[in-house]
């Protein structure tokens, strides 16, 4: 069976393997509710995640600021004195933290002796995404 190309029945087969543009229309809307829907979710997760790992370096950071205090009997100025030692430090028995992180947003960690909140320890806190100190996304080791 020899079928010619210019033949009705072959060219009406070639228009039905192509999509229409309301069928292009109705994919694209498709995707495009499904976004909405769907981005909201993943985005409000990772800030989740980000406010997770901060509570996480901030306990790390804690840690390692008491066992500088039990070590040295106070608090130190700054926490670079957890990574190397002060030259006021006779006991110490660091380096207490590899080195100071960075907060997941890409701000260093805020530390105050005596602190605000904590007036007889200290305050340690990251400022968040909004990189100002005060506001309500900051995470410190204090209860609001």
């Amino acid at each position: 069976m020899n079928l010619k190309l210019n033949h009705p029945s072959v060219q009406l087969s070639k228009l039905r393997r192509a999509f229409t543009l309301v069928e292009m229309l109705l994919v694209v809307t498709i995707i495009g509710i499904l976004a909405a829907l769907v981005i909201p979710k993943i985005v409000g997760r990772s800030e989740q995640a980000r406010t997770t790992a901060a509570h996480a370096d901030l306990s790390a950071i804690k840690t390692a600021l008491d066992a500088f205090e039990v070590d040295n009997g106070y608090y130190p100025k700054g926490l670079g004195d957890l990574v190397q030692a002060p030259s006021n430090a006779k006991n110490w028995h660091g380096p207490y933290l590899d080195t100071v992180p960075s907060d997941p947003w890409g701000n260093g960690y805020v530390y105050y002796f005596p602190g605000k909140h904590n007036v007889n320890s200290f305050d340690l806190l990251s400022i968040g995404p909004d990189r100002k100190e005060g506001t309500d996304d900051d995470v410190g080791n204090w209860t609001k």
